[in-house]
Parts: structure tokens; sequence; C-alpha cells
């Protein structure tokens, strides 16, 4: 089940037929009613399109009332079953107080993406909020439209969120959160300024690399792959590269003697042990001071990333290095692959695989980041 959370923020928009060139401090009681419920209205928009086509696999998330375009109560959104995380302080008026409260309560709740309805001053409170903790993808319905995270209509944010959950290739990247100065603005001046960043799934193929075929030059990519990992890697962290030729590019790049099906571990660069055993990995991952991270592929054919040919990860190192310190990495061949079905997890823990499903992200190039559906059945 996708879990898609979902903030409105009930006056987006609302200034702009007011000549406000914004909605910051907008007193509600100037606009008119039947200018009101504008966000709420493209909110639906979006979610009816999600509805139509995968209304059996999507779960809305989000504070109740207007911050959810649905009715205090209510277990449903356009047709797409509803949980509720909480609400906002006052059920007449909503503030950036209250955007940021359920920012942090969708992002605990672990929703796979956080939708949201507003304008550059709600990116802004998202980003204050959150950060890169949790994707998040705008649907345009403010004035100010400056920043690089908003899809070009409702519609095609729901292309999108259609896209991940049919297992499409879904690149997540980072995207400029920027504003202006109302009041300057109002006065005619723009002062636009760089406020932050947040992680914003869009639509891609294969960017770079590749043959007039559309097949990726596989020696190029891992390359490309082993690059970008290498050039991320922290000092004083605890590498431990997994096995497979997708894995072994890393050890290449970094002129290192490689296991190609066991585990390495790497500290600052250097190969600290090689073909590890699960009892070795675990005395490593426990005695060492700082962080540790673990670097796995998919199965080609299979796409499992956990159970096969990785056994050396039990279900209790797998718990002790945590599922946010793993970097996975894949072809965009290898994932397309798959024909949309999930990459898969078997630890041998039927509950520590329940908690690897959702949404995670693959490493498929230099600086090139998709995300893509992790299951423990195959559905």
């Amino acid at each position: 089940m996708f879990k898609l959370g979902l903030i409105v923020n009930p006056l987006a928009g609302l200034g702009g037929p007011l000549a406000m060139k914004g909605s910051d401090g907008l007193d509600i009681s100037v606009v008119p009613n039947s200018d009101r419920g504008r966000a709420g209205t493209r909110a639906l928009r979006c979610l009816a399109k999600i509805a139509q086509q995968v209304a059996t696999k999507v779960t809305v998330f989000g504070f109740e009332g207007d911050m959810s375009a649905n009715s205090a109560g209510a277990r449903e959104v356009a047709g797409l079953p509803f949980v509720s995380v909480g609400c906002p302080e006052s059920a007449s008026h909503t503030t950036s107080s209250d955007t940021q409260s359920a920012a942090l309560a969708l992002s605990a709740a672990g929703v796979d993406l956080l939708l949201f309805v507003g304008g550059d001053g709600t990116a802004r409170d998202i980003c204050s909020a959150i950060g890169l903790a949790t994707p998040c993808l705008g649907v345009p319905a403010g004035v100010k439209m400056h920043s690089g995270v908003y899809a070009v209509s409702p519609e095609s944010a729901a292309d999108i969120v259609l896209a991940l959950v049919s297992g499409g290739l879904v690149e997540l990247g980072e995207g400029e959160v920027r504003d202006i100065d109302e009041e300057a603005f109002r006065a005619g001046v723009v002062r636009s300024k760089y406020f932050g960043e947040l992680l914003v799934p869009r639509l891609g193929g294969f960017l770079q690399h590749v043959k007039s075929g559309g097949r990726e030059q596989e020696e190029l990519v891992l390359s490309d792959i082993a690059e970008h990992i290498t050039e991320g890697m922290e000092a004083e962290t605890l590498y431990v590269i997994g096995p497979g030729s997708t894995t072994e590019a890393i050890m290449t790049h970094l002129g290192l003697v490689n296991t190609l099906l066991g585990f390495d571990a790497v500290l600052n660069n250097e190969l600290l042990a090689g073909d590890l055993s699960a009892d070795q990995l675990a005395t490593l991952v426990s005695k060492h001071a700082g962080p540790v991270k673990a670097v796995i592929t998919a199965i080609g054919g299979q796409g499992h990333i956990l159970g096969r040919g990785n056994q050396q990860l039990t279900p209790a190192l797998i718990r002790a290095i945590g599922r946010e310190n793993f970097i996975i990495i894949a072809t965009k061949t290898k994932i397309s692959g798959l024909g949309g079905r999930p990459l898969l997890v078997d630890s041998n823990d039927p509950e520590l695989d329940a908690e690897w499903q959702g949404y995670i992200s693959l490493v498929t190039g230099y600086r090139d980041v998709i995300m893509y559906r992790v299951s423990a059945s195959g559905d």
C-alpha cells in the first residue's frame, strides 16, 4: 500500500484575486466565499485521478478538515482511504505552524511521499520542518510559484504518483525552495531568495549514457554509480560493500581488492577486511564507533535486495545498521527488467521484512537517484 501524505494550505492562492501578490498574513474574512476552497479543489482533482486508477493501492494520511480537503472524522477523501495523523490548532483558520506540524507528523508516520498543495510559503514551511527527510511533491495552488518543487498541474502530480505506484522509473532529486519578500514585492521590488531544498520525485527515463536504442551502456553506468558513491563517502564511516558486479565497480573505482560474492569492509577509502562472514560483520559493526553504511544491489531478473546472495546480513545486523543507512544501487536497465514488479526482501524475519516495505531510493547513476517500491510478498 502506497502511503500518500497530504497537506493542503486552505489559504493558498486566495491573495491573488485581491492583488496581494501572495497569501502570507491574509485575513480570511476579506475573501469572498465564492473564492474560498481553491486549494482543496485542486487537491481533489489530483486525488480523483489517482483514485480512478489505483484506488485499492493508495492510502491518504493527513490532518483532518481543510488541510486534507476532508471532513473531520471521514475515512476517505476523493475515493481513497484516509488516515488522520492529527488536526490543526483551529478548525476555522490554519497557520504556517499547522503546516509544519502536519509535515512532522506525516514524516514520522513514514509516508512514502508528501503531497502538498500551496505556494512558495507552503514549500518553505515544509522545508523548515522536515528538510530532506521525506520525498515531497507540490501541487501548484499559490500566488507565488518560484520554487522548483511543483508539478505543472494537479493532474501532472497525479501522473507522478501513479508512476510510483505502478513501478515506473521516477527520479528523485533535490529541488530548490525559493520565496520572495511579499512586502517588497507589493511595493514593486522582487527579492527572491534561496531558502532550502526538498527531495522531489520527477518522471524521467535514461538521462545519461544511452544508445539510440534506449539501452544503457553498462560499463559507463557502473562507472557513474561508482563515482557517485565514492564521491559521497565520509571519513570515519564504515562502509560494508555487498556482493555483485554492480558493487564491484565501487571497489574497482577505489583501487581495492574485491570479493565478488562476499562482503568487504572499507574505512577511509582503505580495505579494512575482506570476504566477511555474518559474525565477522557483526563484530566489526558493533565495535566501530562511527557511522555504518551498507551498499547492496538488486539481483537482476528477481529483484531481491535482501535474502538472496547476501545472507551475511542477518536480521539482527540489518536492524543494527538501520534501513536508512542502506545504499541500494542498480542500473536502470536492471530495474526496467523487473517490468514494474517491486524489489524484494526475504530476510527470514517477517517483521523486519514488513518494516522494509514501502518506497526506497536507488542510486542509478552519477547524481541520479530514483524511487522504487519494496515488497516482502511480490505484490
